[in-house]
């Protein structure tokens, strides 16, 4: 039989870990304790197997900044992932939390069926089946993957793409495909978004419109100098959107040439 994902629940309201325990526990996803207090969560992490922590930013005592800043002092190989859900959206906290450790950021209200996804997505990728046995599971995320997870974060902030949208999962995925096989830009319709389609548990077309607003997001955020600067060159004007594929290619190959 199949481990449940282990996840903890940090948030100061015990409205809002008792909502999250009943909306996202299933027969896949466990929650093993939830708790208001970083000090408290830290110790039973420590001392018990947990895949997944889903915390607030303002916490008791602490904030959720200090806290995923603690933990990773001691989970060096980052086997335990982190999800940030706050009401603060501002850049600056989505780049702090990805900068201290978090894997990915959700702001409050969100969809819990996007929580519950997340939360596959993260121990999915982090996890992999044994095939010499038949339930063993073990750490499975390259350095490689989560430098390139990071890197491309870095770059969506930089331009202005939020992380609590569908689009930011979907074209993070696409342009990691892109990097480990540029030829797939040219068959995007056809291999690309169905690839990610299927990943994700979605439709093609959901998945071109998903990357479609996040990139116009983007623009409408107003950070053309952003991204020309994150470039090197001028390619953008504020009346010049770039398609999908000209988007997911252009950061693919900065990112090759960066060594990725």
């Amino acid at each position: 039989m199949e481990e449940s994902i282990k996840v903890v629940i940090l948030d100061n309201s015990h409205e809002m870990r008792e909502i999250i325990k009943t909306k996202i526990t299933d027969d896949k996803i466990k929650v093993v304790a939830d708790f208001d207090d970083a000090d408290k969560a830290y110790e039973y992490i420590a001392h018990n197997d947990v895949n997944i922590v889903v915390t607030d930013i303002i916490l008791q005592k602490t904030d959720g900044f200090a806290f995923i800043e603690h933990l990773r002092k001691i989970d060096k190989e980052h086997k335990v992932k982190v999800i940030v859900v706050s009401a603060l959206s501002a850049d600056g906290f989505i780049q702090r939390s990805f900068s201290v450790g978090a894997d990915y950021y959700m702001v409050k209200p969100f969809d819990m069926q996007n929580l519950k996804d997340r939360i596959c997505d993260l121990y999915s990728n982090a996890f992999m089946a044994d095939n010499t046995t038949t339930a063993t599971l073990n750490p499975f995320k390259s350095a490689r993957n989560r430098a390139l997870e990071e890197k491309i974060s870095n770059i969506f902030i930089t331009v202005g793409i939020p992380a609590h949208i569908k689009g930011y999962q979907f074209l993070r995925e696409a342009i990691k495909m892109a990097i480990d096989n540029p030829e797939i830009i040219n068959s995007i319709t056809k291999k690309l978004y169905p690839s990610i389609a299927g990943k994700y548990s979605t439709s093609a077309s959901k998945v071109e419109r998903a990357i479609r607003h996040a990139i116009e997001v983007a623009w409408n955020r107003g950070k053309i100098e952003n991204i020309n600067n994150l470039f090197g060159i001028r390619v953008y004007s504020n009346n010049e959107k770039p398609t999908n594929g000209e988007f997911i290619a252009l950061v693919a190959d900065k990112m090759l040439i960066e060594g990725a």
